[in-house]
């Protein structure tokens, strides 16, 4: 019950800078409803006293009553048209800021929450999530004000006609509320299956479109689809579980919207034969059944959108509620100056609590300008050594100085800064290739753009392109070779001018022709800096300063080129083979 209060609270803030149109839009709201309680009140002055007056008299009062009805019904439309137009973007702005309140999380979570989760989950809570959350935002204060005043105030008008009759309208009430708060309980169970079935979908179709490529060439479409197949069912068969509660919710309700206005018409002739009630309240209280039932039916479509709305804002919760397990310590430094030393102090790692270690009381030092090489078998951790250096993991044990400054203790912002990275899974973004190299800088001139791509060997092959740096590459550079794509990312790198660089195998996919190329830009790049190689092609790294030897048990062998093959070790082994 708390958590629920506490996210309700959380849900209201989002208001606060929209507090004006909101509050206009509630103004409104109580106006319309208002006006829809009038009009069977002057329609009941009509029929019980004006159309018994002297015809001239009549005629004149029921015109002057016809204009003011005109009047009111305009002033309901424009009551409508504010709540239509202003609600929705009021609705749409808070949707906005709460779109890039949890994208802006997204960038704060760390590579360790990324590993465990789809994008799909991830799209959904962006999307529909928020587009939902959106809808209750908008309607569900509104719906409740009009659906309030009405209810009471048709209450109220109603008993003043005749007790007898409200009494028997209303006696429906409570069975109403019994219906609506079982079927309540079932359909927010429903509503949530759906969110997580539907996450589930969008993250086999992101899977899907972006391995396109593998999919034909092992011509598995049919395959995917007996897959897509399953999972659509899955969607499908939670969705008529919630459709079953949701037919038998709103059946139900007008069911008994229809059997108020069945009670109280036979209640109403039995009262006329008695003389207990006259024909013209009768016809007042089949005008205001409707103010009666409307709201109910108002409620109807409130509990839906709630269930909808706050089952995505729970979500939404989740992820906001995940703190990022790597950030700036409280009086953390800027990092300034680099010189590029590094030292790894006992360092040990595991991805996760109960999983066994990665690495294990490693200790080594670079200093500021060499060049480092790291090899070793598959699963030793060369790459997550290196991934500790720009915390995209934290240290489980021990400590990484550079300059001298543990890295924990200076600002995420300055330390990656200071760090330039090359891949071998280059990710470009949608966009031209002027775009993808200014990633590294972005606030670079064209200039500095194209003196980098020059340094990186990447110039030539863009200018031979119809539209040069202004070519579009498609979804993650698809109209580019890999040696293209390299280049551009070392051209990022050149650009971004760091002095610590890390190559992750940044020429094992390339063939030969690519692979000189590539080489030579990183050579240029690595010149004065202090770089760390991963490689598995070991004739790229034969002029490294130094070579670590990484096993499962740490750094086994270190040294030169020569000195190792000298040794005849595991490194020779490697060579050979």
């Amino acid at each position: 019950m708390m958590k629920n209060e506490s996210n309700l609270k959380k849900l209201i803030r989002y208001y606060g800078p929209f507090k004006g149109i909101f509050f206009a839009d509630l103004f409104f709201a109580v106006t319309g409803a208002a006006v829809t309680l009038a009009i069977p009140l002057i329609v009941r002055f009509i029929t019980s006293e004006v159309v018994y007056r002297e015809a001239g008299d009549a005629f004149h009062t029921i015109m002057k009553l016809g204009a003011l009805l005109i009047v009111l019904v305009l002033i309901e439309c424009g009551c409508n048209i504010f709540i239509a137009y202003y609600g929705h973007i009021c609705g749409a702005s808070i949707e906005a800021n709460m779109r890039q309140e949890i994208f802006g999380h997204y960038q704060k979570l760390s590579f360790a929450f990324y590993d465990n989760q789809k994008v799909g989950y991830l799209l959904s809570r962006v999307t529909s999530d928020l587009f939902d959350i959106s809808e209750l935002l908008h309607h569900g204060p509104e719906d409740i004000v009009i659906s309030l005043i009405k209810f009471v105030g048709s209450f109220v008008i109603l008993a003043q006609v005749n007790l007898r009759l409200t009494c028997i309208a209303f006696a429906f009430v409570p069975l109403i509320v019994v219906y609506a708060f079982y079927f309540n309980i079932r359909m927010k169970r429903a509503f949530k299956k759906n969110r997580e079935r539907i996450a589930l979908l969008n993250s086999q179709i992101e899977d899907n479109l972006s391995g396109i490529r593998v999919v034909k060439s092992f011509a598995n479409e049919e395959e995917e689809l007996k897959k897509f197949g399953r999972g659509n069912s899955r969607f499908v068969d939670s969705k008529k579980e919630s459709y079953r509660y949701m037919a038998a919710y709103h059946s139900g309700l007008t069911a008994f919207t229809q059997l108020v206005t069945v009670g109280v018409l036979m209640a109403g002739a039995m009262y006329i034969m008695d003389g207990a009630v006259v024909v013209t309240d009768l016809i007042t209280f089949l005008l205001y059944i409707n103010n009666f039932t409307e709201p109910i039916k108002k409620l109807i479509n409130f509990t839906e959108q709630f269930q909808n709305g706050y089952t995505g804002f729970e979500r939404f919760q989740e992820i906001l509620n995940m703190e990022p397990d790597i950030r700036d310590k409280e009086g953390a430094d800027a990092l300034t100056n680099v010189k590029g030393d590094i030292a790894f102090e006992d360092v040990s790692f595991r991805y996760e609590e109960n999983n066994d270690k990665v690495l294990n009381h490693v200790t080594f030092r670079v200093n500021a300008g060499d060049y480092l090489a790291i090899v070793g078998s598959s699963g030793a951790g060369k790459t997550t050594m290196c991934s500790l250096i720009p915390r995209f993991y934290d240290v489980t044990g021990g400590r990484i100085l550079i300059d001298g400054k543990d890295i924990r203790d200076v600002t995420l912002k300055s330390l990656r800064e200071n760090i330039g990275i090359v891949q071998q899974d280059v990710y470009l973004f949608s966009g031209t290739i002027m775009d993808n190299i200014r990633y590294g800088k972005p606030q670079a001139t064209d200039r500095e753009v194209i003196e980098a791509s020059k340094r990186a060997n990447a110039h030539e092959f863009i200018m031979s392109f119809p539209d040069g740096y202004d070519t579009d590459i498609g979804q993650r550079g698809v109209k580019l070779s890999g040696g293209q794509k390299q280049r551009l990312s070392i051209a990022r790198v050149f650009l971004k001018n760091p002095p610590i660089l890390i190559f992750d195998e940044a020429t094992s996919a390339l063939d030969n022709e690519s692979e000189k190329i590539v080489q030579e830009s990183l050579e240029k790049l690595a010149r004065n800096r202090t770089t760390f190689v991963i490689a598995h092609r070991l004739t790229t790294i034969r002029n490294a300063k130094e070579i670590l030897v990484l096993t499962e048990d740490g750094i086994r062998e270190r040294g030169s080129h020569k000195e190792l093959l000298e040794r005849g070790g595991i490194y020779k082994n490697l060579y050979e083979a």
